[in-house]
C-alpha cells in the first residue's frame, strides 16, 4: 500500500515538473525568443537559404531598431521577412552609383563588400531616392526602410514600402543551424 502511494507521488512529481518545463518553454518562445528559418536568397551573402536563427522578441519592446540591424517582420503576404534596417524615422534614403546616402551623407555597408566583389557588370543596388519609391521625403515616424543584402534579388522596402515598427517581431543575429555555420552575424 505504501509502495503504491510512493509510486503515485513520484508520478505526480514528474508530471508537475514536465508541466512546468513545457509551460516555461512556451512562455520563452511566445514572449522572448523564437526560431526562424531563412527562406530564400534575399539576405545572401550574410544569410543562406535554410539557416536557422534565433529571433530576440523583447529587444524592441524596450528600444528602437538601429541602422543595419537584421530584423524579422510580418510582410504584406502573410509571411515573415528577414531584412536589414537601412533607414530610420526621419531619414532621407538614396542610392547613387552603388553608394548608400542617408540624409545626404555616404554611409558604409561593409556587409555588402563580398557581394560587390563578385559583380562583373553593373551595380549591386540600382539608383533610387525615397521620393521615387514611397512619395515621401523622409521615412515616416513609426516606420523603417529595410533592404535585403542580396539587392538584386530582394523584395524589400523598394517594393513593399516602409515597414511599420508594429509589424517587427524582433531582431536576429544568431545562426544556430547548420552546425558548421553557427555564428553571430552583423
Amino acid at each position: 500500500m505504501e509502495e503504491v502511494k510512493k509510486e503515485k507521488n513520484e508520478i505526480w512529481e514528474w508530471a508537475k515538473a514536465l508541466l512546468i518545463a513545457f509551460g516555461l518553454a512556451w512562455l520563452i518562445r511566445f514572449f522572448l525568443f523564437t526560431p526562424i528559418v531563412v527562406d530564400g536568397e534575399s539576405m545572401m551573402p550574410t544569410l543562406e537559404n535554410g539557416d536557422r536563427m534565433i529571433v530576440n522578441k523583447i529587444g524592441y519592446d524596450v528600444g528602437e531598431p538601429n541602422r543595419y540591424d537584421i530584423v524579422v517582420f510580418h510582410a504584406p503576404e502573410q509571411k515573415d521577412y528577414i531584412k536589414r534596417v537601412i533607414g530610420l524615422p526621419g531619414d532621407h534614403v538614396a542610392y547613387k552609383n552603388d553608394q548608400l546616402y542617408i540624409n545626404g551623407e555616404a554611409k558604409p555597408e561593409p556587409y555588402l563588400d563580398p557581394f560587390k566583389k563578385e559583380i562583373i557588370e553593373g551595380t549591386l543596388t540600382e539608383d533610387f531616392t525615397l521620393e521615387e519609391l514611397i512619395q515621401e521625403e523622409v521615412v515616416p515616424e513609426g516606420y523603417v526602410f529595410v533592404m535585403g543584402d542580396n539587392r538584386r534579388y530582394s523584395k524589400d522596402s523598394r517594393h513593399i514600402g516602409v515597414v511599420s515598427m508594429d509589424e517587427i517581431i524582433g531582431s536576429t543575429s544568431v545562426i544556430f543551424w547548420p552546425p558548421n555555420e553557427i555564428s553571430i552575424v552583423k
